[in-house]
């Protein structure tokens, strides 16, 4: 959920995100069944906003991670978010380990098929609904609505088990077997790529299909048309709307030589994993194999659902979104509201309810109130209640002389995707707006499904939040380019047109020289 929710972004993502997490917990034993419930409410969430921007509980990660086996207290919060703050409280408890010892297994187990089968139908549910949405009158539109909502949550939930039950604990072991083993860094950068089959990677072969005209833009859009910049925030226009992002990166890998093929880079990686796989091997004991081998099938097998199941729920997204666009586009025409997109500025309840006589006047009042916050931003971590804080305009817009150049690293981070490059930065807070040259570096506060396709194209990937499991840092993985994530202030420090030097493996970044800035 980048940036401020609308009313009805929240309404849809809320329940979904917090009921998705905590079902995932109960079904490891982890989470007492009553808890699974949305309040809303900081304190029993662990999702809720601020300022209308979307908040993680740290230390519900926290106290989940210290309930199971195999991990620990902060490394849940870590993996996605970068970081745990200090003075994190948590509540330790032995009372869910015999619940945990029976509920884990069986999880762990299944979660792989039971992934795969939930999921395998939303694709056709999609173009099913998006092909119809336009001629529906308001109660059908209603009834669709209804039904995304209520599958949004059970996809949010399958996602959720996915990351918590299939991911997570893998990665964990995964980490701590190529820590013992005494490989190589470049042998452990390739045991982390090359598994293959991450639904967002789909993306980046079709658009190197699309601009070689082996395929066509209906086609393309049909597959990943519910994908678009900000796909999380459900006011967002996605590329089944406005394909023209699509033409543009298309017409950037028509450039590309044939020798880029991504499925030849995914070859390559592929095989520089099952090298790295025998060298682990080679480097342990007899007696440490097999449980050496299992672990690194299971990574092959595991890793890659977080994005099957992401691709689902982000289905299940654009058809509420579709759907209400279809109720704003009737809503106008009956006089109801002034503009379509006002829709977004009431909850999903309040559109199946049917809207008040003065709706007109509260999207107004309620569009200013997100206007208002989208002047501010809060801090990245808190405790209690986040003090706004007014935006100051990006490091790639500065003005004024250019500062002497840097020496020594400027930011730090967590070395996410091996390996080390130079290049020059490429400030980017909006992927569709961007020409990716060769040698660029991309540098952004975050990143979407969508920018998998941009990803594609750079040399390296600086990301301002996130962590190891966050998309990014998976994604720039499968892509093979070096990324340093959980920056906090690279959009800040770095300036496009910096040569800057990326170092994966040890999570910083370094200025080469400073790019003039603009006058």
């Amino acid at each position: 959920m980048p940036g401020v929710v609308t009313p009805f972004g929240w309404s849809v993502w809320g329940p979904a995100i917090d009921v998705g997490m905590k079902d995932a917990f109960r079904r490891t034993g982890a989470l007492e069944p009553e808890r699974v419930v949305f309040t809303g409410e900081a304190d029993s969430s662990a999702v809720t906003v601020f300022h209308g921007r979307g908040a993680l509980s740290v230390n519900f990660l926290c106290e989940m991670g210290d309930r199971l086996p195999g991990t620990s207290a902060d490394a849940i919060a870590k993996q996605l978010l970068g970081e745990v703050p200090a003075g994190i409280s948590i509540p330790h408890t032995r009372k869910r380990l015999p619940a945990v010892a029976v509920k884990m297994p069986k999880a762990f187990a299944g979660i792989r098929k039971e992934a795969l089968r939930d999921t395998a139908h939303t694709q056709a549910w999609w173009q099913e609904h998006i092909r119809a949405m336009d001629s529906r009158d308001l109660e059908a539109t209603k009834r669709a609505l209804d039904d995304a909502r209520k599958k949004q949550i059970e996809m949010t939930k399958v996602q959720a088990r996915a990351v918590f039950v299939g991911v997570q604990s893998i990665y964990d072991q995964l980490l701590a077997l190529i820590a013992k083993s005494g490989i190589s860094e470049e042998q452990a950068n390739a045991l982390m790529a090359g598994q293959g089959s991450h639904a967002e990677t789909e993306i980046i072969a079709d658009l190197w299909d699309l601009g070689r005209d082996k395929m066509t833009l209906e086609a393309f859009l049909d597959k990943h048309g519910y994908h678009g910049l900000g796909e999380g925030q459900l006011i967002s226009k996605m590329w089944r709307e406005d394909p023209e992002p699509v033409l543009r990166l298309a017409k950037q890998y028509s450039a590309r030589p044939d020798s880029e093929h991504p499925h030849l880079m995914a070859e390559k990686r592929t095989r520089e994993r099952e090298a790295a796989e025998k060298a682990l091997l080679a480097k342990l004991p007899a007696w440490k194999r097999p449980m050496a081998k299992q672990i690194l099938k299971l990574a092959v097998a595991r890793i890659p659902l977080r994005g099957v199941a992401k691709e689902a729920l982000i289905r299940c997204l654009d058809v509420c979104r579709a759907a209400a666009r279809r109720m704003g586009t009737l809503l106008v025409e009956q006089g109801v509201l002034n503009e379509v997109d006002d829709v977004f500025y009431f909850t999903a309840d309040e559109l199946l309810a049917g809207l008040p006589a003065n709706a007109k006047e509260l999207a107004a009042e309620r569009r200013a109130i997100r206007e208002d916050l989208l002047r501010t931003d809060i801090p990245r971590t808190w405790d209690g209640t986040p003090t706004r804080i007014p935006i100051s305009e990006p490091a790639a817009e500065a003005t004024g002389p250019a500062p002497a150049a840097p020496t020594g690293v400027a930011v730090t981070g967590i070395g996410a995707s091996g390996g080390v490059v130079e290049g020059t930065a490429r400030v980017v807070f909006d992927p569709t707006e961007v020409d990716v040259e060769p040698g660029d570096i991309i540098v952004a506060p975050t990143t979407d499904p969508s920018w998998a396709a941009v990803l594609f194209l750079a040399e390296a990937l600086v990301v301002d939040i996130g962590g190891p499991l966050s998309h990014a840092a998976v994604v720039a993985r499968e892509c093979g380019i070096p990324c340093v994530i959980g920056t906090d202030n690279g959009t800040a420090v770095l300036r496009s047109g910096d040569r800057i030097r990326v170092d994966g493996n040890k999570g910083t970044v370094e200025i080469l020289s400073r790019a003039p800035a603009t006058v």
